[in-house]
């Protein structure tokens, strides 16, 4: 089954290459559409450029910072909402107001008010934020509500009770909530950067290939950004992995 589902996703790839390649030959222009070629040449050529290194790091780093303010805000902030009706309520209209904000709106008036470099922590946050806050309060509204009335009867309250017994039942919901915002960071990220143009970052290449009308260097980097977002959700999935194995190795 795993043979067949590769040889599928393989020759899917295959034949939008082929597409892509005819499509570049019927254009005849490789600044509105370069060959898929041409994109790998430029790909090889950044990569190997000196400031390369610089540019992933930078926006690895933002996404990184983004991605621990947002886990622990919306993982306490939620568990706090799903726990006092009043405090969800007071939430509502905030994290209401957050969907429905466009990003731009987010990254321009950050570009107002902070550093260039702040500019995509900020957005990344405020954009994936009612994500990892809404899949926590409904982690906290969806605990058994014998666990409850367990720690009710042996009086375990408080700071124990937190760690020992509501946190570990969450992890479902703190993983779900923890993956989308993470798929949400890389391109808010990005985003703000094409905006902001800061010191070094995969989004300021973008934008500069962009005003240079290199398309194939935009194409190059926006694979780059791909396979950052790949590379995130594999080394998620990877850490998940152990960490979960650790623990119920350890138990067992």
């Amino acid at each position: 089954m795993k043979k067949r589902r590769f040889l599928v996703s393989l020759a899917s790839v295959v034949v939008l290459l082929l597409f892509w390649q005819l499509a570049s030959v019927l254009t005849g222009s490789q600044i509105i559409l370069p060959s898929p070629l041409t994109v790998l040449s430029s790909l090889c050529t950044i990569v190997s450029s000196k400031g390369f290194l610089a540019d992933v790091t930078s926006t690895v780093l933002r996404a990184l910072r983004s991605f621990v303010i947002i886990v622990l805000c919306g993982g306490a902030l939620g568990v706090a909402a799903g726990r006092s009706k009043d405090f969800e309520t007071a939430m509502d209209i905030p994290v209401t107001l957050l969907k429905a904000t466009p990003v731009m709106s987010v990254v321009l008036l950050a570009y107002i008010w902070f550093r260039t470099g702040t500019v995509p922590v900020f957005s990344a946050f405020l954009m994936a934020f009612p994500v990892m806050f809404t899949q926590t309060v409904r982690g906290v509204h969806s605990l058994d509500p014998a666990l409850e009335q367990m720690c009710s009867v042996y009086e375990i309250r408080g700071v124990k009770k937190l760690f020992n017994f509501t946190l570990p039942a969450l992890v479902p919901c703190f993983i779900t909530g923890a993956k989308q915002c993470l798929a949400m960071i890389w391109k808010v990220v990005i985003a703000a950067e094409v905006l902001t143009i800061p010191n070094s970052g995969v989004g300021k290449q973008l934008q500069l290939s962009q005003i240079r009308l290199d398309t194939a260097s935009v194409f190059a980097w926006t694979v780059t950004a791909v396979i950052l977002t790949f590379a995130g959700d594999i080394l998620f999935d990877f850490l998940l992995r152990k960490t979960l194995s650790g623990r119920y190795g350890n138990a067992s």
